[in-house]
């Protein structure tokens, strides 16, 4: 069998040839040169209102910078499709990549192709991490001294966020359906979630959104009953004054669903599928073993932690954008999150043992 340049060995680098996108899928792996290198057609320059050239973006800069109303005089506004243009190509790249790797898992199939794929997806998931960075940061980061962006390009850049975050889900699923990838969050080497995007709330608060590919238990051990998981968010909080040797507090949300057949010991004959799932935003608890006792930590198979629910949204999932949005109103509410006694064990969890 003839080796494609694509499949290239450990430490092996595809040839330049190899690379080029645009190409069939045969010949162009879905991991090659994005837009905007070497070797694309050059696109004409932009100009303003007046017929002006403006300025082009700096060669090491990926995506251009946050759109934030400027303080100074008054300069033409470009048209929404202008502003958008290399965003909206982007995507477009990013989703023709998953295409050609779902091409390729549909029509390649024989061992040396799948171990390949299993190693390049993870890869791609992480060549799309900078853009998930630059959308959602653009969009929900607070601009005190600029004032906030307007809503139809804060809308916008969270849609096409929302586009890419659900085809890649999708993808995975696929690799996944096929034996190809494993979503047990328990394997280390798993892809049972994948990042997709940061922001900050406040200077010394900062939000990173992840997206699990299928709904899991919310712990390995199944406690809380009947409990799964479908997001998750980490709100990293800075000290101030942040010590060099300091490390920042991370508390842990989630958008979960309770299983509301299982929960009755209804069968779904008997039950009607509209009311099947009760979706929530909580909160991690964790309930051991302390920080500082890393002899329990080592003997722990698993930390052990109770759901804080904070928010009952209803029976229908809602979108990874409206999520983050609820999450974001908890986060900035009045009195922002209520933290339960740490001390304060739950029932569920005393009858964990038994």
């Amino acid at each position: 069998m003839a080796t494609e340049p694509w499949l290239a060995g450990p430490g092996e680098t595809p040839p330049p040839d190899a690379l080029k996108p645009g190409a069939q899928p045969a010949g162009d792996p879905p991991w090659s040169t994005p837009p905007g290198r070497p070797g694309d057609t050059p696109q004409p320059e932009p100009e303003d209102a007046q017929g002006q050239l403006l300025p082009e973006a700096p060669a090491s800069t990926p995506f251009p910078e946050p759109l934030a109303p400027s303080p100074g005089p008054f300069l033409p506004r470009l048209s929404l499709d202008a502003m958008f243009s290399p965003i909206t190509e982007q995507l477009r790249y990013l989703l023709k990549k998953a295409d050609e790797f779902q091409s390729y898992l549909l029509y390649s199939r024989d061992q040396v192709r799948e171990e390949q794929l299993a190693k390049a997806l993870p890869t791609f998931l992480q060549m799309c991490e900078p853009y998930f960075l630059y959308l959602e940061a653009a969009a929900r980061n607070s601009h005190p001294i600029y004032g906030a962006l307007q809503e139809l390009v804060r809308k916008g850049l969270l849609e096409i966020s929302q586009q890419l975050t659900l085809r890649l889900g999708q993808l995975v699923l696929m690799y996944a359906s096929c034996g190809i990838v494993n979503l047990e969050e328990t394997d280390p080497l798993s892809l049972a979630c994948f990042f997709c995007g940061r922001f900050s709330i406040t200077p010394s608060q900062e939000v990173s959104i992840f997206r699990y590919c299928a709904p899991a238990p919310y712990t390995a051990s199944r406690f809380p009953r009947y409990l799964y998981k479908k997001m998750r968010w980490n709100l990293e909080t800075t000290p101030e004054p942040k010590g060099q040797d300091q490390a920042s507090p991370v508390d842990y949300y989630f958008l979960c669903y309770r299983d509301t057949w299982e929960d009755t010991g209804q069968s779904p004959a008997n039950s009607c599928p509209q009311i099947q799932k009760l979706w929530s935003i909580g909160r991690w608890v964790p309930l051991g073993p302390a920080d500082d006792d890393l002899y329990s930590w080592i003997l722990c198979p698993q930390p052990p932690g109770d759901y804080q629910q904070l928010l009952t949204i209803g029976f229908e999932e809602p979108s990874p954008m409206l999520a983050t949005d609820l999450l974001v109103q908890i986060l900035t509410g009045p009195t922002g999150p209520a933290r339960p006694p740490s001390a304060a064990v739950p029932g569920v969890w005393a009858a964990q043992g038994s």
